[in-house]
């Protein structure tokens, strides 16, 4: 999961309770969560939900809510639906969803992936079960060929890291080469990274790197000065 900054200024289709689904509610959303699933962080979905993080069940309150409004991938959202309204709010200021759950990335395309709450808070515990059942659950047909699928575009992205770390640690590259795979893990530190946290857990638990990688690790994007 990343952190995200939620614009203040509400769309005007929402405000009007006209649609919590209209082209303006939708715009502000993708640029908010990096064109993200806020659960998955698979980017650019083509099955694309507006979500109501707490389940509205006919309330109109909460229908329109912009506090309750997420940009989420089919997939995580019929695995979430009404059945996880306890999981972290990666909108809220006071969370670094990030160190709240572990990420281990998979071995292989094909084996499981870790993921680990840090502290037993209920809501913790729930996201970790949440996203441990979206990357790997397969009890059914469908299941078992789209987690796959999901493992590999997650392994596709850390097998990056893995590259530049191991230009890094090889006493025969050039510094120069050394250098630049530092320039281009950081740039994969960044929270618009597709699988950001899965990407960035392997660097908090490597002392040297980071140590030299740490300031890349920024919680939300850099909010232009006003």
């Amino acid at each position: 999961m990343f952190n995200v900054i939620r614009p203040s200024t509400i769309p005007a289709s929402l405000a009007a309770k006209s649609s919590y689904s209209a082209k303006d509610v939708v715009a502000s959303l993708d640029q908010a969560f990096h064109s993200k699933c806020y659960i998955c962080e698979t980017k650019d979905p083509l099955i694309l939900n507006i979500e109501h993080f707490r389940s509205h069940q006919g309330c109109e309150s909460r229908m329109y809510d912009w506090n309750n409004l997420f940009y989420s991938c089919g997939r995580c959202n019929n695995f979430k639906r009404h059945h996880y309204d306890n999981i972290l709010d990666c909108t809220d200021p006071t969370l670094n969803v990030l160190m709240l759950v572990r990420h281990i990335p998979p071995n292989t395309p094909f084996s499981n992936i870790i993921i680990e709450a840090t502290n037993d808070e209920p809501s913790t515990l729930q996201t970790a079960h949440l996203l441990n059942r979206i990357f790997n659950e397969a009890d059914t047909g469908n299941k078992s060929i789209t987690s796959v699928q999901l493992r590999k575009r997650v392994y596709r992205r850390y097998a990056k890291v893995i590259q530049h770390i191991n230009t890094f640690i090889n006493d025969d590259e050039l510094p120069s080469a050394r250098q630049l795979a530092i320039e281009h893990l950081k740039a994969l530190m960044d929270v618009k990274q597709e699988y950001s946290a899965f990407l960035r857990w392997p660097i908090i638990e490597s002392p040297e790197l980071f140590e030299i990688l740490n300031t890349a690790i920024n919680l939300y994007e850099a909010q232009p000065s006003t």
